[in-house]
């Protein structure tokens, strides 16, 4: 009678090496594609709002001025701030109140909605927030002082912010532009050209401007997903 080998005994190591290789086998199909995304989608709008520099801040708020916290935003680090702004267009009509965001920029910038920009009497280009060639300015105007801005003045154009993880997943790059559905009572609705803005340390975040918001019933949104277009059937 032939006898039987005795295994081995495995380690420690062995088994949790192992069983990370089943869980990796189930987690991913014949593609290799992970089937579990790997961070919550949060949809957010941004309302009206001004990122200034340094020296803008010194000249509308007084010098040696900083921005100071109002409450922190949904990526870490930023913030909006207790100081506010009002914005004039050329019809000399203003929104008062407008918010500034931090930390400060190297550029001053203006990202308002299409509703805001036909009422202050600007025809707001859609933009890449920094990409302001060619783009309208206005005058802003704080308890200290007033700026002229030549240029700066857009309506940011829909975006998501993507860590590597993300990119990963949705098998895309910075740039890309993917489609958003949002499951609202009464009013599903698909959004194309989200950009990807890429980054390291981000979370994975949509932003939308508050027509934008409104027009999908984002407040009553049951359900929001990114898409790539070639899954969706549109033709681009």
């Amino acid at each position: 009678m032939s006898q039987l080998a005795t295994p081995s005994r495995l380690s420690r190591t062995d088994i949790e090496r192992v069983v990370r290789d089943v869980l990796s086998g189930h987690l991913a199909g014949s593609t290799g594609k992970r089937t579990e995304q790997p961070n919550p989608l949060m949809v957010n709008i941004s309302a009206r709002h001004v990122h200034l520099s340094q020296e803008h801040v010194e000249v509308l708020f007084g010098a040696g001025s900083q921005l100071t916290v109002f409450k922190p935003l949904y990526q870490e680090g930023y913030f909006a701030a207790n100081e506010t702004v009002a914005v004039v267009g050329p019809r000399l009509r203003m929104i008062a109140n407008v918010r500034v965001l931090g930390p400060c920029r190297g550029a001053s910038q203006v990202e308002l909605a299409f509703t805001d920009g036909i009422s202050l009497g600007i025809d707001l280009p859609v933009k890449i927030s920094g990409d302001l060639a060619g783009t309208p300015g206005c005058v802003l105007v704080g308890p200290k002082g007033v700026i002229e801005l030549q240029s700066g003045v857009i309506r940011a154009m829909r975006h998501v912010h993507m860590g590597p993880d993300d990119l990963d997943y949705f098998k895309c790059q910075n740039g890309d532009h993917l489609q958003l559905k949002i499951h609202s009572p009464g009013c599903t609705t698909i959004l194309e050209d989200v950009v990807v803005r890429a980054s390291k340390e981000v979370k994975l975040e949509v932003h939308l401007d508050t027509d934008e918001g409104n027009a999908v019933n984002l407040d009553r949104a049951t359900h929001v997903e990114l898409i790539k277009p070639e899954k969706c059937g549109c033709k681009h």
